[in-house]
């Protein structure tokens, strides 16, 4: 009799993770609290796995050797409390999949840039003919792409709340490149969030490198109580020169590596990606690149023809004179905070959504150099309103995309921007961050 894996959550992980457990000879159980959608039941069904939807079957589930836990679910909903209380170990899909390959694995976490980074990680290997995939936050299911197509290489972004059902894996490159208070919702303080983003390095060894940013005082700080036996090589925007690592100086990238011995240089104006925090993105793309002695020709052509992920200050155009930009996946102060950064003044700034335990605090003094209006995008703006009605000349409401649009088009003047930078969840009128940075641009091409 095969020994039953059951999975919670039927969405893309969780249909990648049982396709992998059924082709490692476990009996697969998968159950949904929710309706799944047709795409994965077809899924399911051409493989004949078993599901149920709509709630869990906790005598079933709880029968099972190992349970496998989508990270949308939180850690302490009563089925996994149970199976917890009955010494069933409760993981996640990294966790499960990294068992059944052998690739060489690249782990990127931070509360901002994990995508763009993973993405341009992914196009800088790709670019050298490696055979590399790209899961975890992003892409395609990891457990799917070791079970049917496995790889040589795989850049997996990975959130915090995947990093909690991570327990043995090694990964062999492990990036950490921010970190500042987010999903405070669901951590309880801030030093547990931070926590959960250190275990990217856990059970690493002195043959695997741990790159990280030296200008983030909270990750400087917590590695001076870390007992990690990685190799660290840290980069810096403004800190160089370094013996091992990466800097800027003279507007340009320098990689200095001891194991392998390489180095490498490019101008920041070559990159296809602008702003500081995609400086910082492109250095530890580039650590990695340059440690795998990719060459140095291929990085700098990589780096030189990147085009960075939708939604993330996208360029959407100009209507009679005032630019829109897109920048939907900024979800949290932080990667707001990297948006009004990297745009000129002056700006009609669209933010709000579903706040996560946000502190507006470190936006004011952006805010009031750089923003004229703010458009409030959420059901409940008086967090909002409280945080900057002293900074700016206006605040106004809107209840819609379309509304939000029309409002910062008519108030925006010739020279102006107007960007949608959230700060905040989607989820009180958007389906997610990409359907709400998908209803901005169809309303901005409609003006």
């Amino acid at each position: 009799m095969s020994k039953l894996v059951a999975i919670l959550g039927a969405g893309e992980s969780g249909v990648g993770t049982a396709i992998l457990a059924q082709k490692q000879g476990f009996e697969v159980w998968v159950s949904d609290n929710g309706i799944i959608k047709s795409s994965f039941k077809d899924e399911l069904d051409s493989y004949a796995i078993a599901y149920e939807e709509g709630g869990h079957d906790e005598a079933k589930i709880l029968s099972a050797e190992k349970i496998v836990k989508s990270p949308g679910i939180a850690e302490d909903v009563d089925i996994v409390n149970k199976a917890r209380a009955k010494d069933i170990p409760v993981v996640g899909e990294i966790e499960f999949a990294a068992a059944y390959t052998q690739a060489t694995l690249i782990g990127i976490t931070g509360t901002n840039g994990k995508t763009t980074t993973t993405l341009l990680t992914y196009h800088l290997l790709q670019g050298a003919g490696l055979n590399v995939g790209m899961a975890g936050n992003v892409g395609l299911s990891f457990a799917k792409q070791v079970a049917l197509n496995d790889k040589d290489y795989y850049v997996l972004e990975i959130s915090s709340f995947q990093l909690d059902g991570m327990f043995t894996v090694a990964l062999d490159y492990a990036v950490l490149l921010n970190i500042s208070p987010d999903h405070l919702d669901r951590y309880d303080t801030y030093q547990a969030y931070i926590a959960s983003k250190f275990r990217i390095n856990q059970n690493q060894s002195v043959d695997q490198k741990f790159i990280y940013c030296a200008d983030d005082a909270d990750v400087v700080s917590y590695l001076k109580n870390s007992t990690s036996s990685a190799k660290l090589i840290p980069f810096t925007h403004d800190g160089g020169p370094l013996e091992e690592g990466a800097w800027v100086e003279d507007k340009m990238i320098n990689i200095k590596l001891n194991k392998p011995k390489t180095e490498f240089n490019m101008s920041i104006n070559q990159l296809t990606i602008a702003g500081k925090h995609n400086t910082y993105n492109s250095m530890a793309a580039s650590i990695i690149a340059s440690s795998l002695l990719i060459r140095k020709e291929s990085i700098r052509a990589s780096l030189s023809d990147f085009k960075n992920v939708e939604h993330r200050l996208e360029y959407v155009g100009k209507v009679k004179g005032i630019s829109f930009i897109n920048d939907s996946k900024a979800t949290n102060v932080n990667a707001a905070w990297y948006a009004l950064e990297s745009v000129p003044e002056s700006i009609i700034w669209i933010a709000g959504g579903v706040d996560k335990g946000n502190d507006y605090e470190a936006l004011s003094p952006l805010v009031k150099a750089k923003v004229r209006v703010i458009v409030c995008l959420g059901k409940n703006n008086m967090k909002l309103h409280q945080a900057f009605r002293k900074d700016v000349d206006m605040m106004i409401n809107a209840g819609s995309a379309q509304e939000a649009v029309d409002l910062a088009y008519g108030l925006g003047e010739t020279g102006e921007t107007v960007l949608l930078s959230p700060a905040c969840a989607s989820f009180d009128l958007f389906e997610n961050y990409q359907d709400r940075g998908n209803q901005f641009k169809r309303a901005v091409r409609g003006l």
